[in-house]
């Protein structure tokens, strides 16, 4: 995805951390969380694998503005995390 110039479309990353409900069911416990990079959303999902169920840390190119997103391009995951759509 580029713009008119040939210039890349911002990065959408983010992180989301998943533990599971006294039904066995997953949840985000937080997120997603906005990462300034690919690298911190890795060092940020790595940092979160012990503590939760599971963690995914993803990205993919993204002009909000006129609502068009690339595909997910997952960046790091541990443990259990729902499919993503």
């Amino acid at each position: 995805m580029s713009d008119s110039n040939g210039r890349k479309s911002p990065k959408l990353i983010v992180v989301v951390a998943f533990d599971r409900g006294e039904d066995g069911e997953l949840f985000p416990a937080f997120g997603p969380a906005d990462q300034q990079s690919e690298d911190r959303a890795i060092r940020t999902a790595r940092a979160l694998a012990a503590k939760h169920a599971g963690v995914i840390a993803w990205s993919r190119e993204a002009d909000p503005t006129m609502g068009e997103y690339g595909p997910p391009n997952t960046l790091f995951v541990f443990g259990d995390v729902p499919d993503m759509e």
